[in-house]
């Protein structure tokens, strides 16, 4: 009664504190306080496409491109958009960039609600169940991509027309079929979706913004993957047990009813649920099941080994990063092939493939050093660290944090050798959803390895990106320029900050100035000048708290409300 009112209302008062020290942080930052306000403002409901309703393969691959310049698109595209927005959340290419704010949104919104012609659906000429178009009118295999899907809504000014890639300065928008429902999702899936958003902190949203089946195998390909983590994450477990468990672990893909139920992990529901994950492993057509168990199978033996040996040298760092990280963008390249959304280019090229995962994996190690050594592991290589230090622990002594700061920003400016290839990968990309569920992790790793440089707070607590940041990146990387200006940008915050008295600064600006000539030519930074100053910022700043707080009341007096209902 009064009491679980009480508690309600203080878990309301700390969403409400929490939501506006990320208001607050945006200061100084107008274009990260506007991103926000209009994310926050998008309501409390999820911008995912809903599982028990038509998704992004069923309202089958809109079409939908908007015109990149300022003028207004062709009349009845936005209500269309709109129109499919309310209806399906369809084409969230960046979920969490997006708000329900009408017609004037939808425009603001337009790079990043669209769908890449190359997304189209190339079967055999056989519509899916449920759709009342004939055989004849559906795509097949041998028709151009970028050719609307449904026939009676293609012109023939779009017909045969070649596709335009996502970076292209133009395009222009197509009909859409709305007539292709999809049944629902069986419940063993709705709870693999389920896990995806309680396991992921970063890749729930890009994974469920996928076109069509593409979204379930990455989905399931990704929660095995998990299951297969956090058997070698848990320190309760003898390696002696651990060992056998990881080199079979892909065999168990095919057993309906093996589960691990002794993990302490907080992700411990995957192994204990495993066999709703397997089954719907084995629900994915044979081309996705063989990639899937091949990298499991190949990522097993990778941890076993690194289970009891330390990361000595660079080379072996790369190795245990292409293990946990790099086998994860090799397989991803190979589901995007096997889907025949992208170039089989883009599944046989391993090497630029790898190198996007351990860009990811390497970002991810360098920030996370303090969480590391507090739950007993070290993933810095040896070859680095000893060159300051007699132990890895030390660099969190106030006394060593010169020393601490100075292997940091060694190991970032080798970090950032990957950055040409993770460039070169993008810009191969045709389907949009894909160009995004790629371009996002690494612009937010970048964004990220900025915010650690030169930054005693990495070995202090936790260095993150602020939520308004994070925001405005998920709108722009929708395309390559875009991409290339972020990097560019960050690039540039990193050089500036590049103190003279670190060892590394030498090579660090080399590294830097090697990949604005070769990867980066004549790219600009994004200008901010035409986002209001900080003054407007602090009348955004109150009009967005007072709105957050009448959000908490009503929400608080609705709870409240129901509480003594009940």
């Amino acid at each position: 009664g009064p009491s679980r009112g009480i508690r309600e209302v203080s878990s309301e008062v700390r969403q409400f504190t929490a939501a506006s020290m990320e208001f607050v942080k945006c200061l100084g930052h107008p274009e990260e306080f506007y991103n926000l306000l209009r994310f926050q403002m998008g309501g409390r409901q999820k911008v995912m496409p809903k599982m028990d309703q038509p998704d992004g393969e069923q309202v089958y691959k809109s079409l939908l491109r908007w015109s990149k310049s300022r003028s207004r698109p062709s009349v009845g595209a936005p209500p269309l958009l709109s129109g499919l927005w309310r209806k399906n959340g369809v084409g969230l290419a960046v979920p969490m960039a997006a708000v329900a704010c009408g017609t004037k949104a939808m425009s603001l919104f337009k790079r990043t609600l669209v769908l890449s012609p190359g997304a189209a659906p190339r079967g055999a000429g056989t519509p899916p169940r449920g759709c009342p178009l004939s055989p004849a009118a559906w795509p097949s295999k041998d028709r151009p991509r970028g050719e609307g899907v449904c026939g009676r809504l293609r012109s023939p000014a779009v017909a045969g027309r070649p596709p335009q890639p996502h970076s292209s300065p133009s395009a222009s928008p197509t009909a859409v079929c709305l007539l292709c429902p999809q049944d629902s999702l069986s419940s063993s899936l709705k709870t693999c979706y389920k896990y995806l958003n309680q396991t992921s902190r970063s890749f729930a949203a890009v994974i469920q913004a996928l076109d069509g089946e593409m979204r379930h195998a990455v989905c399931i390909f990704y929660l095995v993957l998990r299951a297969l983590d956090t058997l070698e994450d848990d320190m309760t477990i003898s390696i002696e047990r651990k060992v056998p468990l990881l080199h079979n672990f892909h065999s168990y893909l095919y057993e309906p009813d093996w589960r691990f139920t002794e993990s302490k992990e907080k992700d411990r529901q995957v192994l204990e649920d495993f066999p709703t994950i397997s089954l719907e492993f084995r629900n994915l057509a044979e081309k996705y099941q063989t990639v899937i168990v091949d990298i499991c199978q190949k990522m097993g033996f990778g941890m076993a080994e690194f289970l009891d040996k330390r990361v000595m040298s660079e080379r072996e760092w790369d190795k245990y990063c292409h293990y946990v990280a790099g086998l994860v963008g090799i397989g991803l390249s190979r589901l995007f092939s096997a889907s025949e959304l992208e170039d089989p280019l883009i599944g046989e090229d391993t090497e630029l493939a790898n190198a996007m995962g351990l860009f990811l994996q390497k970002t991810n190690i360098i920030r996370d050093y303090l969480e590391d050594q507090r739950e007993g592991r070290e993933f810095w290589p040896q070859e680095a660290w000893s060159k300051y230090v007699n132990k890895l622990g030390d660099f969190a002594k106030p006394e060593n944090m010169d020393l601490a700061v100075q292997c940091l920003n060694e190991l970032i400016a080798s970090t950032l050798h990957h950055i040409p290839d993770v460039i070169t990968y993008l810009s191969r990309l045709r389907n949009q959803s894909i160009f995004n569920f790629c371009a996002i992790p690494q612009v937010m790793a970048i964004a990220t390895l900025a915010a650690c440089y030169n930054n005693q707070q990495v070995f202090k607590g936790v260095v993150k990106i602020r939520k308004g940041q994070a925001v405005t990146l998920m709108m722009d990387a929708t395309n390559m320029p875009a991409v290339k200006a972020i990097i560019h940008q960050y690039m540039e915050e990193i050089y500036h900050r590049i103190p003279n008295s670190d060892p590394c600064s030498t090579k660090t600006r080399q590294i830097i100035s090697t990949i604005r000539t070769e990867s980066l030519p004549n790219c600009q930074l994004i200008s901010r000048s035409h986002y209001s100053p900080l003054y407007l910022s602090c009348v955004m700043l109150l009009a967005a708290l007072s709105w957050q707080y009448l959000s908490t009341l009503s929400q608080v007096t609705e709870d409240y409300v129901q509480t003594g209902e009940r």
